[in-house]
């Protein structure tokens, strides 16, 4: 009797040994949650937002406007004509005191694109790095060191190009020159989710990780580079209070994510946390 309930235990145990891997790979990991703490009225909040240590940036199609973080008040802003010259702001962000913003002519086909920058002071517009016709639509920028990353995005709407999808979306990164060294796909997990636009925002998050946004998903994805490969790896995706669009992460604080609801014309921010 003894000999055969011994076996069975071995046996048993031998029977979970053998699906320990498979348990542990479903095993759920750590999961990034995020809670809405604040809302301000933001006219120009219709494409992104941006952020530094004390103020935030609405950012619409061709206007821009400076609020202070705290209060919510306005302090200044830029615009100007359709066109005269610019058409579709999108993502931005603000480093060494100047305001990046990725720019595009969609939805004009063939695509135009370029990186406008401001004096984030006093929002004087002050340069451009122009792309022409490039790979797709620019829709954010942000930096990794002194390095520029770059999405460029397709459609299947009324700005898709020949031949082209959502499927050929990029990630490129460029040197400090805006030299392409290297660039990356989105995961298909994504792309499928997109619909007829594409990747909207985007911004470097803790623990070398990306937040992406689509065009009108209320979700983040967060995204990995490949140890091998050109395609990006979804990691984890969670729900935000906002519709897509242009994210930021807040300098002082990168617990703090900044989005916007284009609808209202607000700003949202929101706490990010991984639990």
């Amino acid at each position: 009797m003894f000999r055969e309930i011994f076996s069975g235990v071995i046996r048993l145990s031998r029977r979970q040994a053998l699906c320990l891997p498979a348990l542990l790979a479903a095993a759920p990991g750590p999961r990034w949650r995020c809670q809405e703490v604040q809302r301000f009225a933001a006219p120009e909040a219709n494409q992104g937002v941006a952020v530094d240590e004390s103020h935030f940036y609405a950012i619409g199609n061709h206007a821009i406007a400076k609020y202070d973080k705290k209060s919510g008040k306005r302090v200044t802003g830029w615009e100007c004509e359709r066109g005269k010259p610019l058409v579709h702001l999108n993502s931005g962000v603000v480093r060494s005191g100047a305001l990046f913003c990725a720019h595009s002519t969609y939805p004009e086909v063939p695509m135009v694109s370029s990186i406008e920058i401001w004096e984030a002071k006093s929002l004087r517009h002050t340069g451009s790095h122009s792309f022409g016709i490039y790979i797709g639509s620019a829709t954010w920028v942000d930096f990794r060191g002194a390095e520029p990353y770059v999405t460029f995005a397709h459609y299947r709407n009324r700005a898709a190009e020949p031949n082209r999808d959502p499927r050929w979306t990029t990630l490129v990164q460029f040197d400090s020159r805006w030299r392409r060294m290297q660039g990356w796909v989105y995961p298909p997990e994504v792309i499928a989710k997109l619909g007829d636009y594409s990747i909207s925002g985007g911004v470097f998050a803790p623990q070398d990780r990306i937040f992406c946004t689509g065009h009108d998903n209320p979700e983040v994805y967060v995204l990995s580079f490949p140890r091998g490969g050109s395609a990006l790896a979804l990691e984890d995706t969670f729900e935000v209070p906002n519709q897509g669009q242009g994210i930021a992460l807040d300098p002082s604080d990168p617990g703090i994510l900044y989005s916007i609801d284009r609808r209202k014309r607000e700003v949202i921010v929101s706490r990010v946390r991984m639990e």
